[in-house]
């Protein structure tokens, strides 16, 4: 039987991280064999992606959202799709939305960037952390190192767009509050859709 593909997006800042491990965590202690991972990846060009995050000049919008595309092509092939094939739940810590609504964000077309994803494996639920875009803030000004994408005016879009995303199997959780709380909530969502244990 083909396992569940999660997936948790989100602003910077809104705890798709955290969020990612606790329901890993969950799942676990229900006996379901999970993968937990994340994108950009550690593979040769999630980690290339990751550098050219923090160096003083990026390469163009639109080549830096392709280079997250080829990162998505390869976590696929190598991880994504043989963990699902072996019956496991994947979760992913962002995915393909995050290339749209970031590159978006930076001025790329997103109607070109759909186009690019809609041939990715989709998820069968999204789950998409979004607290107030002050507790947003609040939670990146903590961090020691910060990247290009993490500048207020560019957050402030990307959390706008965020926020009017719609669709079917996609959640949305307030992060706000403590971080058990906010599981639950996760987790309430996941029971909804996916044949976990009540």
């Amino acid at each position: 039987m083909t396992g569940a593909f999660i997936v948790l997006e989100g602003p910077d800042g809104s705890g798709t991280t955290l969020q990612s491990k606790l329901l890993a965590e969950r799942l676990v202690s229900e006996d379901i064999d999970v993968l937990l991972t994340a994108e950009p990846t550690n593979g040769d060009v999630g980690k290339t992606v990751r550098s050219l995050l923090h160096e003083e000049h990026m390469p163009q919008a639109d080549a830096i959202q392709l280079l997250f595309c080829a990162d998505r092509a390869e976590h696929l092939a190598n991880e994504i799709l043989p963990a699902l094939e072996s019956g496991k739940t994947v979760i992913s810590d962002r995915y393909s939305l995050s290339t749209i609504i970031y590159g978006g964000a930076q001025g790329v077309d997103t109607s070109w960037l759909e186009d690019i994803n809609k041939h990715f494996r989709k998820p069968d639920i999204t789950i998409i952390t979004l607290p107030s875009f002050d507790v947003c803030q609040e939670r990146i000004g903590r961090r020691d190192k910060r990247d290009h994408f993490e500048m207020v005016d560019f957050q402030r879009s990307v959390y706008d767009a965020y926020a009017a995303i719609g669709g079917e199997n996609v959640f949305f959780v307030d992060t706000s509050g403590e971080k058990q709380e906010s599981a639950d909530k996760v987790w309430s969502y996941i029971q909804s859709i996916l044949p976990v244990p009540a």
